[in-house]
Order: structure tokens, then sequence, then C-alpha cells
């Protein structure tokens, strides 16, 4: 085993964390390719599935403020370890589901996993590296990782229409495996005890964000209507409010609020949070298009998302030379304009569009995309210190995965609502899917606004001064 300072960690550690992302890619976007296949299957809709990829990123962001005190407390190669342990359990529990509450639960169980297996990964980058490599290593991080969206739309394809979708799960096992192993042997075990766990307020926290989710979630599925729902969404509000009168008396509190004061933190967290409202809906509803809409096989959906995959690699390496050129501001916003931009080309096409039109549509999406997350995250981290990185890490990761889980709901919500309004035609599922991408590039327009509030020096510390060159791991 590795010590922390050992040239071995340096080395590795960045490949450990990047495939712990590849594992959580490729598991999402097999799913979002299959759901049509395991709608059938399970005999549900396949516009109604998305409870599925709601239930798993729920839970990581329940359960990612606990991560960040469990490595720390335990250490973080034990932790890591257990993480894809029960991910890779969870994995093989979902390929025996027989029924969708069945599939949910197994997806519970990859979701505990998953909440410990990326937040630990990255802290441990965080401990390891200066801020001054610290953009270079978590863009490079990406990179392996981003292999995931590549293979996995076209594999989840393939294995649903030459098999069956139960394969999309099981291939997870060796890689788990591997992981663990790999894991046991390089990863450093940084531990930082005395912080007792904040119990209560992960019961506050935590139910608030349940509430939320739940009451968009309810909604799309037409289960609980009015008045209820709207309930559901005030109680998660007071409950909100009641843990920030709770965090106020507590010394160690779950999730920190006065890390919010710092702007780049609070920028790139309320950022992340309200542009992805507009973008997290897009892998759910894009496989939907393409099978549901224009009436194409799984296998022909999950090819048709591999240029918008290989663009986002390709277009990593450019992420530190646009922020040192144009500062993290003018990026922001700019590129938040070109996505909502993107999203509403989306609304063009029709089933009788030829697919090779689409694909500059898809280039477009992953370029911009690409650009978005990678300058959003380390912005967030700019001003972060070892103090304090592991609770603004939590923070910046949870909120990462309620917007996905609150974008996928009201993706979701959308098609429910204009697939029953009474001024479109009853079957016509391409002018649904044509005023679900035009209200999202509209709700990612609007969160781009929040990016004016950024100072042109802002991440500075990341980005370094223009010419100078950016240090990363020897790798």
């Amino acid at each position: 085993m590795a010590t922390e300072n050992s040239p071995v960690v340096y080395r590795f550690l960045p490949w450990i964390a990047a495939l712990a992302i590849f594992m959580q890619s490729l598991d999402g976007t097999i799913l979002n390719t299959a759901l049509p296949s395991i709608a059938a299957d399970l005999h549900r809709s396949p516009l109604s599935m998305q409870s599925v990829i709601v239930s798993y990123v729920l839970i990581l962001s329940l359960l990612i403020p606990l991560s960040g005190w469990m490595s720390d407390h335990f250490g973080s190669r034990k932790i890591f370890i257990w993480a894809v342990g029960l991910f890779t359990l969870g994995s093989l529990l979902s390929a025996f589901s027989t029924s969708l509450t069945a599939l949910i639960l197994s997806r519970v169980v990859q979701a505990i996993g998953g909440s410990m297996m990326v937040p630990v990964a990255r802290l441990a980058i965080l401990y390891t590296y200066s801020k001054d490599k610290l953009l270079g290593v978590i863009n490079f991080i990406t990179i392996p990782g981003l292999v995931g969206p590549i293979i996995g739309p076209t594999l989840g394809g393939w294995l649903v229409d030459v098999a069956s979708w139960h394969w999309i799960f099981l291939i997870n096992i060796p890689v788990g495996i591997i992981g663990m192993a790999f894991a046991w042997k390089v990863m450093p075990n940084y531990i930082y005890r005395g912080k007792p766990f904040d119990s209560v307020g992960m019961l506050l926290f935590g139910g608030s964000l349940v509430c939320i989710t739940v009451a968009i979630e309810l909604g799309s599925e037409k289960l609980v209507e009015g008045w209820y729902l709207v309930g559901i969404a005030v109680l998660g509000v007071v409950l909100m409010h009641a843990y920030y009168r709770h965090f106020k008396r507590q010394k160690y509190p779950l999730i920190d609020l006065h890390l919010i004061r710092i702007r780049t933190l609070r920028i790139g967290v309320f950022g992340n949070l309200l542009t992805r409202l507009g973008i997290g809906g897009m892998p759910l509803l894009l496989p939907l298009l393409f099978q549901v809409g224009f009436g194409h096989t799984a296998m022909v959906s999950g090819m048709m998302l591999i240029p918008s995959a290989i663009t986002t690699i390709m277009v990593k390496p450019w992420v530190v030379p646009i922020v040192r050129r144009f500062g993290y501001k003018k990026t922001l916003i700019v590129n938040t304009m070109l996505i909502a931009a993107v999203i509403a080309l989306f609304s063009i096409p029709d089933v009788h569009t030829p697919l090779p039109l689409l694909i500059p549509y898809l280039v477009l999406f992953g370029a911009v995309n690409s650009i978005q997350m990678a300058t959003m995250n380390t912005l967030a981290l700019s001003d972060l210190n070892n103090e304090n990185a592991s609770m603004g890490n939590s923070l910046l990761l949870v909120m990462q995965q309620l917007s996905m889980s609150l974008g996928v709901s009201v993706g979701a919500y959308l098609l429910s609502k204009y697939g029953s309004a009474s001024w479109i035609r009853t079957g016509d599922a391409a002018m649904v899917f044509k005023y679900t991408f035009l209200t999202m590039a509209g709700i990612t327009a609007l969160a781009g606004l929040i990016f004016l509030r950024l100072k042109a020096t802002d991440g500075s510390a990341l980005a370094g001064p223009t010419g100078e060159k950016q240090g990363g791991p020897s790798i």
C-alpha cells in the first residue's frame, strides 16, 4: 500500500478517481439507452421510467454529506473500497430485478456506494495536490471517465438488441472488482478525526431534498395533483429553513452554510444547480427522442449519442486555455447562452429528419457541455483550503447530484405536461419533445444570469496567469 506522499500516489491517484467516474458514467449512459426496453419488460410506459434514474441521483445527493465525514473519520482508502463494493453489489441486484420496485431498491444500493465512490476520490485529490495543479488534475480525471458516455450508449443499445437489458448492469461487476484491487494498492488513506456527525442536520437537510424532488416526481407521474404537491414542496422549504436554524447552533454542522460566503463557491454551487435544471434532463430526453419520438432502435439511439461524447473529450484540452484567455466570468456567461441555443436546436428536427443532420447538434452540445462542467466545478473549488475542502467538496457534489435529479424530474414533468396538453395532437410525440426542449433552453438561459455576479479575477488562482504552463500529475 502506498503512503500519502508516495510518488505512486501522485502518479496513479487521478486514475483511481477517473475509474470511479467511469463506472458512474458508464452505468448512467447505458441505463438511459435501455430505458424503453426495461419499460417494455416491466410493463411500464417509457416516458414514466425516470424514477429509476431519480431514485439513484436523489440518494446520491442525500448521502454525499455523509461521505466526507466517513472518509475523514475512517480513512479514504477503506471507505472508497467499501463504496465500490456496494456499487458493484447494487449492479448485481439490479440485473436480477423482476419488477420496477425491485429495480429501484437495487438502484438505491448502487447509489449508497456511488454517493461515496466519486466524492472520496475527489476529496483525496484535494488533499494531495496543490492549487496550481488542481485544474489540470480535475480536467484529467474527467477525460478517462468520459469514455463511459462513448462506450455506454452503443454498448447499451447493442446489449439490449442482441441479449437483454440485464447485461447493462452485469458489466459493472468486473470493473468494480478491478477498482477495489487497484485502490487497495495505491489509494492514500487520509484520516482527519475529531468532528462528530450531525445526524439531526442529516434528517432535516435530507428530508428537505426528498420533499422537493418527490413533489416534482409525483407531478410528472400524475400520481398526486394540486395542493398535495404544493404541500410536499412547502414542507421541503420548511425543513430547509429548520436546517438553517439548526446549523447556526452547531459547531460541526452537516453542511456548513457559512461556506456560501465564499463567492466563488457560492456562484459555482448555485450556477451548477440552475444550469443543470436545464441540461440535467438531456441524458434522459435524447435517447427517448430517438426511440420514442423518432421510432429508431436502441442500437441506433446509442450510436447517435457517440458524437456528443467524443466531442466532450476532444474539447477537454481546450478548457484551460479558454479560461486563461477569457476568464471564468466571460467563459461561463457566453457558454451558458450557447448551451441554451443548442438545446433549442433540438426542437427543429422531426420524424422525417435524416439522422446525419442531427450530428452537428450533438457535436455542439458535447463541446459546450464539456466546457461548462469543467469550468463551473473548478471555479467552485478555487478558494477552498484543507480545513474546508471536505465540507466544500460535499456541498458542491450535493448540489450537483440534486440538480441532476431535479433536471431529470423537470424534463420528465415537461414531457408529461406537454403530452397531455389539449393543443398538441394525441400521439404526436415529436411535438411533445419540441416544446420540452424549448422550455429547457429557456431555463438554461435564465441560469446564465447568476454568472453576471462573478468578478473578472474570480478563479484566477486556478487558471494561472496568461502564458503560464498549468501543472498536473505525472501520468
